[in-house]
């Protein structure tokens, strides 16, 4: 037997091995992500691409969860790392049923392309609803918990790779994304950019990371030994595999020009640390080795770090007959499964952000008897959706929801109103149905009202199309088509209305934030999404999703749209007043905060401080309350975030119970990142806030509660720290 084929060898040994049987021919066909099959070393063809956002993608039938930005509105990790599980045990299931039938092509692999950890810093991004919002401290909580989830917990083999992206400083625009360069400056690049990837290398564990199309400085990402090599294997120990965005590789040569041809295209990106080409690379590859550009022993190393994941995955133990790998036994029953169909309902309810509510919710269904539902997202199947998605049995729109929560005891009358888009013939554009919204109106007791965004308004360039986009991202920030006139009118009736806005980012809620008796937010809500927003709107769930990102007032409050400088972005750095702000949301339930206390208010550099504090639920109602803890620095010698969020804990707590809820500040929590990209403890002044969202004014204006707040100075020697 082959040394590469004994399992009681360790698997580094069992690569080597493996390594020096081959012919560079067979190395060069094995480095692409259409993997080469090498029949007589029992090597399978392996296709590296696979997607599992919120679900497993592409590949039939799958329970589809909220999109990213969703679940990050569910400020709930441990929910996020169950979601991990099952996308990966259901992605098991497909696997082992398709590679049984021979079947290993595009979307039947166990390397996952997921998740998205670039930050959200613009609301106008297209791509940005596949993130965990504008937060890296959030983006980075979810993240972890997701690659732990996704991997599983087996000391030996591996349920599935993560493969966070894309990496890295990227976040549109996505028109010229091929050879667009982001200028950032290295204290936004270590604070925000690359934070959330550090955590899932390190904390998460990931094995696979993906590099972006952009460059940095003008040195693309997938030949960015900087990037690649000395901040992600040698400063942060990452030992996985790096796998190019497709076509990343050929944009060198075609639009950034930092290389002539495609020879030198591949031999930049493997000298530079990145592993997988998604390109047509193997002939390339065999020519840059022909031109002495690229040496044998590159490709040995990536063909290290690529075999190893294989191995772990247990493509080489006998794979389908070994007892020892607990993932091969995973049936093809589990998928879509009632439990995992019950976990996308849940976070579906977890997801929604109530964000004005003047005390009409929940309705009371003895007081309307005749509802209306009008809008052009109130009976849209694809909202469920967003992008990078599987396809779900079943899933129910808000109109599905709503008919079936009220049943017989009220009417429910429907229009759609205006489309979204406005690409309708000119009648319909003209004139949309409002006329017909305007009758059922008038028949109703209270209207709600479906609002929104829609996966063809915004997404990834060639996905989402239409004359309110960019290549995918959003021309601007404004209710499309007709929508504002629809809510003029519905407005006008002055009937109650309910907004519901459906979007995967966010848009300009002023008006419907003043006229209308409550506004809803609802990320693209998964297979369930419809009947969680029934829940909330009649009172069966109680709401405590929060933002995950930043509702603005204006699009003239944002700095232009390709510039990367993190000042007066987001909740961190946005000197404004907002509409709503980042890890804003009500509930029906009413909670407060006291006897906060810190266990150390001059603690010495790198020590750690315990803050606690306890959280009443004084309502008559039990309900779900996520407490928050922010830090922020005075008298640094360079420029810090307004607020930081460092911690957050979504606990359910019950009608006039009161729980004590403890944070752990840990060195690495009261540092700061200096110009120069350092990660470094400063003797300062620090405002430690606690509440239930994040204490800017707005926030503490629509809750009408002002988060607790205290004050600690860190003593000693200012002092670097691992990054």
């Amino acid at each position: 037997m082959k040394k590469y084929l004994d399992t009681k060898l360790p698997i580094n040994e069992r690569v080597e091995d493996l390594i020096s049987l081959l012919t560079l021919e067979e190395k060069a066909s094995l480095l692409f992500h259409e993997s080469a099959a090498v029949e007589r070393l029992k090597i399978p063809y392996m296709n590296w691409w696979n997607e599992a956002l919120h679900g497993v993608a592409r590949a039939g039938i799958a329970t589809v969860f909220p999109q990213a930005i969703g679940i990050a509105a569910t400020w709930d990790d441990k929910l996020m790392k169950k979601v991990g599980d099952i996308v990966s045990t259901e992605g098991r299931a497909k696997y082992n049923n398709y590679a049984k039938r021979g079947s290993r092509g595009y979307y039947r692999g166990l390397t996952f392309w997921s998740p998205n950890v670039n930050i959200f810093r613009d609301p106008r991004w297209g791509r940005g609803h596949e993130t965990y919002g504008e937060c890296p401290f959030l983006t980075a909580k979810m993240g972890v918990a997701f690659c732990q989830g996704i991997q599983g917990n087996d000391k030996k083999y591996l349920k599935a790779a993560a493969t966070p992206k894309h990496f890295a400083v990227h976040s549109g625009p996505e028109g010229g994304r091929a050879n667009f360069n982001a200028k950032v400056n290295k204290k936004d690049m270590f604070e925000t950019y690359l934070y959330a990837f550090h955590a899932c290398f390190t904390d998460g564990k990931a094995v696979g990371a993906m590099s972006a199309y952009n460059a940095i400085n003008k040195v693309p990402c997938s030949a960015n030994h900087m990037l690649l090599t000395d901040i992600l294997r040698e400063q942060w120990g990452f030992n996985g595999h790096v796998v190019s965005d497709a076509g990343a590789i050929s944009n060198m040569n075609k639009f950034h020009k930092t290389t002539k041809d495609m020879a030198e295209s591949v031999a930049a990106a493997i000298k530079s640390g990145c592993d997988i080409m998604t390109d047509w690379a193997p002939a390339d590859m065999l020519e840059a080795v022909k031109r002495k550009i690229l040496t044998e022993e590159d490709i040995d190393k990536a063909l290290k770090n690529t075999l190893t994941i294989r191995f772990k995955l247990g493509q080489f133990d006998n794979e389908f007959k070994n007892a020892d790998n607990p993932y091969e036994a995973i049936p093809y029953s589990v998928n879509d499964s009632a439990p995992h169909k019950k976990v996308a309902y849940k976070a579906a309810q977890e997801s929604i952000v109530l964000l004005k509510n003047n005390g009409i919710l929940p309705l009371d269904l003895k007081k309307y008897k005749n509802i209306a539902v009008i809008g052009p997202n109130a009976d849209r199947r694809d909202l469920a959706l967003g992008n990078y998605n599987g396809t779900p049995s079943e899933s129910f729109t808000l109109l599905d929801g709503i008919r079936k929560a009220v049943g017989t005891s009220a009417n429910v009358y429907y229009s759609v109103g205006t489309t979204a888009t406005g690409d309708r013939e000119d009648w319909i554009v003209t004139h949309g149905f409002i006329p017909e919204a305007l009758e059922i109106a008038e028949m109703s007791d209270i209207i709600i009202l479906a609002l929104g965004l829609n996966p063809e308004l915004e997404g990834e360039d060639g996905d989402a199309s239409n004359p309110d986009t960019t290549n995918g991202d959003k021309k601007h920030m404004m209710l499309t088509g007709l929508q504002n006139k629809l809510l003029d009118e519905m407005l006008k009736t002055k009937k109650p209305v309910i907004v519901v806005n459906i979007s995967g980012s966010a848009v300009l809620l002023n008006v419907a934030d003043k006229g209308a008796s409550a506004v809803i937010q609802q990320f693209y809500p998964g297979q369930a999404g419809g009947i969680a927003i029934a829940d909330v709107i009649f009172g069966k769930y109680n709401p405590a999703g929060r933002l995950p990102l930043t509702f603005y007032k204006s699009e003239e409050d944002l700095p232009p749209f390709k510039d990367y400088a993190m000042k007066n972005r987001t909740y961190r750095y946005f000197g404004g007043e907002t509409l709503y702000s980042f890890g804003f949301g009500l509930s029906y339930s009413d909670f407060s905060y006291d006897n906060l206390t810190i266990s150390n208010k001059n603690p010495k550099a790198g020590e750690k401080v315990t803050v606690t504090v306890d959280v009443t639920n004084n309502s008559d109602i039990a309900g779900d309350e996520v407490a928050q803890i922010y830090v922020s620095a005075t008298g640094a010698p360079f420029d810090t975030p307004i607020y930081d969020l460092r911690g957050f804990h979504r606990m359910k707590i019950g009608a006039k119970e009161t729980k004590t809820v403890s944070f752990t500040l840990t060195s690495r929590n009261l540092s700061l990142i200096n110009n120069k990209g350092e990660r470094v403890i400063l003797p300062l002044e620090f405002m430690i806030f606690v509440g239930g969202s994040c204490p800017d004014k707005s926030s503490v204006k629509r809750s009408g509660k002002k988060p607790l707040s205290a004050k600690i100075k860190i003593d000693g020697k200012a002092k670097q720290i691992k990054y």
